[in-house]
């Protein structure tokens, strides 16, 4: 608690009105990498308590649709459309692809990790099963040019989900911004040039 509280990033938060500090994770590799602008659709998977929405919803100015979705209820935000429910449910998949109502999505965002039981190797395999979700929704919804943004956990599993990232994926990154705590494993895949089937670029 005591680190919570004189972490910078908590501060500079509460000061910039972002709900969590996660907000400058997104922030940072957004300006590195320039994922976001205005007219876009963007996908949040695991998007409670919203921070990430808050920085989206200002990158797109009012231009383009956010659709945010979590298991845990988000605080309503101008620009957002969220849907609340387990990202493994088919019903809920069905509720986001009819939002979409066959629109491509321009960026697939996932911040999403189980809640953790304690028993690492059950928790890093979690993890990856939520990763692959979120995998296997960006290789169906992408648009031309789309990019895929997952947080994923250094460790057992992460070479695997890498090769399959690559087998889908013309370009795979891995970025760690600053504000991911140090002694966190987590790591963030950035993934663009979406193939064709048998892993050809589309013409």
């Amino acid at each position: 608690m005591n680190e919570h509280v004189h972490d910078p990033y908590v501060q500079k938060a509460q000061k910039d009105g972002f709900r969590a500090r996660a907000a400058y994770k997104l922030t940072e590799i957004d300006e590195r990498d320039r994922l976001l602008r205005p007219g876009m659709v963007v996908v949040d998977l695991g998007a409670a308590p919203g921070s990430w929405c808050q920085v989206v919803a200002r990158r797109l100015a009012g231009k383009g649709e956010l659709i945010a979705l979590d298991l845990l209820a988000v605080e309503p935000m101008p620009g957002m459309h969220f849907i609340q429910g387990d990202f493994q449910s088919s019903e809920v998949l069905e509720a986001l692809e009819a939002q979409l109502a066959g629109r491509r999505v321009d960026l697939v965002l996932s911040d999403m990790a189980p809640n953790m039981s304690g028993i690492a190797s059950a928790d890093q395999a979690r993890a990856y099963g939520l990763a692959e979700l979120a995998l296997e929704f960006a290789r169906d919804h992408l648009a031309p040019g789309g990019r895929f943004l997952v947080k994923v956990f250094q460790g057992e599993g992460f070479d695997t989900f890498r090769d399959q990232l690559r087998e889908a994926f013309a370009s795979v990154a891995v970025r760690k911004p600053k504000a991911s705590r140090d002694r966190s494993t987590e790591v963030y895949f950035l993934a663009g040039g979406l193939k064709g089937p048998g892993g050809r670029l589309p013409r």
